[in-house]
């Protein structure tokens, strides 16, 4: 029987891989989790905390959901049983949602993100949203938006401390 203390280790949610960029180049509508079909050497590398979304999207083709671009490099020690850190991963869905997502991805100017990879309960997850992309003048906006919000708090917080 395992102690208290490695069984806490393992529950609870790591995070080791997250999309910052998604937030800021994309609108984000609708969020749901998958779980990740992986290979040993990719636990590994995860649990490490390596591995990279930044280019990475997710697509449904013939009824199934991929993950795409998403960086896992290579375990050092692999050796021949080491993974390609670039493999397409197949990403674990059920019918009802993939059918959402290739509704709501057929129309103009969506897609699907990944935004991060996850252990939860030391199963590997990945949270994808449905995102509109954002044009540059929009970016420009949330940002101006942003600033102004944060120098409105600022005043708030210095007006409480006199």
């Amino acid at each position: 029987m395992k102690s208290n203390a490695a069984k806490s280790d393992r529950e609870g949610v790591k995070i080791v891989a997250q999309n910052r960029a998604a937030s800021y180049n994309y609108t984000l509508l609708d969020k749901l989790e998958a779980g990740l079909v992986l290979v040993g050497t990719e636990v590994k590398t995860l649990r490490e905390g390596k591995g990279t979304l930044r280019e990475a999207y997710a697509e449904i083709r013939l009824g199934e959901a991929w993950l795409l671009n998403c960086h896992i490099p290579e375990y050092l020690a692999g050796g021949q049983r080491n993974h390609d850190p670039l493999r397409k991963r197949k990403l674990l869905l059920n019918r009802r949602e993939i059918d959402r997502l290739v509704i709501q991805t057929q129309q103009k100017g969506m897609t699907v993100v990944p935004l991060k990879i996850y252990f939860r309960d030391g199963i590997a997850k990945c949270e994808l949203a449905i995102a509109k992309g954002k044009k540059f003048h929009d970016r420009r906006d949330a940002e101006r938006r942003k600033e102004a919000k944060r120098e409105a708090d600022e005043a708030i917080s210095r007006s409480r401390r006199r």
